[in-house]
């Protein structure tokens, strides 16, 4: 089945906030997880000390904190003396599940004594033969404030076992970079998988120990609301006009004029800064006039052609990703301009999307691509690009389709009723999308958006996972409105509500039915 990128052992910070949002979406609750994780934590004491021993828990306001405060209920079930200290004030958890976890903490104040801790001159005396840090959790970035960075001084200077929930405090889970201070825990208990930056930091980390808690592996290969948050890029105040990017957009025909502006549009409505779609001059002028946002590159010529090429030429400098094919026809000239496009993309170092009959025109002279490349075809596109009728069965087809990714260096997102995404070394499938999408124009929107994410410098491979969600789920939406009497323009009006929050489609996939 599909092969995980890099260490199979481990995973990064924001791969795992990730597979949490996506195992919410289809069904796992954050609740469920952090219930497993603090039971986790009470189990691996409870396996080295006895009843005896009193225990500390220090807790964040975060998801790490509420891991400790599920452990400490536990604790303190098993007859253990506990005591939890919570960094700040209790109105400031405002992790949902924690809040539930700190209310039953509350309920068992009798037997839990909780001290909220805001500044320095608060910092309690520690008389445990145990201490639990769950300060902060895998997704720390940059150096410890008040009172975080206190208690972790406050937690090394105590004379116990230090135990670790997921990673020390002050250790960016990633790098290994201590964050100005960090705690040193005999035991480190991480879950689902070691992350990254552990290795690097054994000093702080201790006995490194990996728990599960419900997460089924399957999930890594399941498209979800995660991908989309893994490219989508934040927007200060201060940003200006490009720094979304720039996609240059090549296609259209005499015949074809609609595919490059459904392209155009859908990339914008994804939030790319700028696009300029080129076509032959005829096909630009109708597409000029179909919207105002359209910036539009007129070349000579009915059809596109290896003239074209120098005029295209500032352009694809200009550009972070080119997306090349949609309605372009398959004249023997247009085939050569294809060849010689492919050539100066490639030689400008930009990202690549090729589709319809770019693919076509791209399999006369397939070969392994030295940049970031998605393909996206359909079927009988596939069969096209690479010569072979694709399997029946979804798991012989994730095989083929990853051994042609593997082959041309490219990601390919194999349209269809469930999409299937491939690199040479990483694969998912999308369940996003509906019978209505059967529509002419709909795998155009897909490729605006993929190639906006392109745009904005996102990896292919999760641009083009996050793009086939996106595309499934705006889909998905229109049909709950309206029903499949949809059209490809149907779908860029929903874009927005996707971005805007992925997670929303998990109420239409519920009543819809749980596909995967």
């Amino acid at each position: 089945m599909p092969l995980k990128k890099g260490n199979v052992h481990s995973i990064s910070s924001r791969e795992m906030r990730a597979l949490e949002v996506n195992a919410e979406y289809f069904g796992i609750t954050l609740l469920q997880l952090m219930e497993n994780a603090g039971r986790n934590i009470a189990a691996e004491i409870a396996s080295r000390f006895s009843r005896k021993h009193e225990i500390a828990v220090f807790c964040g306001l975060g998801g790490n904190g509420g891991d400790g405060f599920v452990a400490a209920r536990h604790l303190a079930s098993m007859d253990y003396k506990v005591t939890v200290f919570l960094a700040g004030k209790s109105k400031d958890v405002v992790h949902p599940a924690a809040q539930q976890n700190l209310c039953a903490i509350k309920a068992m104040r009798e037997r839990i004594p909780l001290y909220e801790v805001t500044d320095s001159s608060e910092l309690p005396a520690i008389d445990a033969d145990i201490v639990v840090d769950a300060l902060l959790g895998t997704g720390t970035k940059g150096k410890l404030k008040p009172p975080i960075a206190q208690l972790v001084r406050h937690i090394n200077s105590a004379q116990a076992f230090k135990l670790a929930v997921d990673a020390p405090t002050g250790i960016d889970s990633d790098t290994g970079e201590v964050l100005g201070a960090a705690v040193k825990a005999n035991v480190t208990v991480t879950f689902y998988k070691a992350k990254t930056g552990l290795e690097k930091a054994k000093e702080y980390v201790g006995e490194l120990i990996v728990k599960d808690i419900g997460l089924p592996k399957e999930l890594e290969n399941y498209a979800g609301p995660g991908d989309v948050f893994l490219v989508t890029k934040t927007r200060h105040p201060n940003s200006h006009k490009g720094d979304f990017g720039r996609l240059l957009v090549i296609g259209g025909s005499e015949v074809f004029s609609g595919a490059p502006a459904l392209v155009s549009l859908a990339a914008l409505r994804t939030g790319v800064d700028i696009v300029y779609l080129a076509a032959p001059a005829k096909t630009a002028t109708a597409i000029s006039s179909m919207s105002p946002d359209m910036i539009t590159l007129k070349l000579e010529g009915a059809h596109l052609n290896p003239a074209n090429i120098d005029v295209l030429r500032p352009y694809v400098e200009m550009a972070d990703a080119v997306v090349l094919g949609p309605g372009i026809g398959l004249h023997p000239e247009t085939r050569q301009f294809v060849k010689n496009c492919v050539n100066l993309i490639e030689g400008a170092g930009k990202a690549l999307l090729l589709d319809a009959d770019g693919l076509k025109a791209f399999a006369e002279f397939r070969r392994p691509l030295k940049n970031l490349c998605v393909f996206t075809p359909h079927a009988g596109e596939y069969s096209v690009l690479t010569g072979k009728k694709l399997p029946e069965s979804l798991s012989d087809r994730v095989s083929e389709v990853q051994k042609t990714a593997a082959e041309l260096n490219a990601v390919i997102l194999l349209k269809g009723q469930t999409d299937i995404i491939c690199s040479g070394d990483r694969c998912k499938l999308n369940f996003t999308g509906n019978a209505g999408m059967t529509v002419g124009g709909t795998g155009d929107v897909l490729a605006g958006i993929v190639g906006a994410f392109l745009a904005q410098k996102a990896d292919s491979f999760e641009a083009a996972v996050a793009g086939a969600f996106v595309n499934g789920a705006a889909g998905d939406f229109v049909a709950n409105d309206i029903g499949y009497h949809m059209t490809a323009t149907d779908l860029i009006g929903r874009i927005p509500s996707v971005l805007n929050d992925p997670a929303s489609h998990a109420k239409v996939r519920k009543s819809s039915a749980c596909s995967a």
